[in-house]
């Protein structure tokens, strides 16, 4: 959340009107993030899988060159540190050790 809060007031901060992709850049899939939030948690959920809508996106890596070039800005924190952030946040605790 730290960089989407940072990257958004860049950009409300900016004279910029056009689209300004915020996100990060590295990809992953759903069944990925979930397994690892599982594993940060120690979670036994079954993970589900539901029909995609269609117009779902096949690739969740959103191109960040123009927030680059307009805003200076780029993602900074890891999945892994933004994950136990929220975690922590959240009183989940007893995480296990940062791999």
């Amino acid at each position: 959340m730290d960089d989407l809060i940072e990257g958004l007031f860049r950009l409300a901060m900016s004279d910029e009107h056009m689209p300004v992709n915020i996100g990060n850049p590295a990809e992953m899939t759903l069944l990925q993030l979930a397994e690892r939030i599982r594993e940060l948690t120690g979670a036994t959920s079954e993970i589900v899988f539901e029909g995609l809508p269609e117009d779902d996106p096949k690739v969740r890596q959103p191109d960040i060159a123009r927030a680059r070039e307009i805003l200076g800005w780029e993602p900074t924190v890891s999945l892994e540190t933004g994950l136990r952030r929220t975690l922590e946040s959240l009183g989940i605790g007893n995480l296990p050790s940062a791999a």
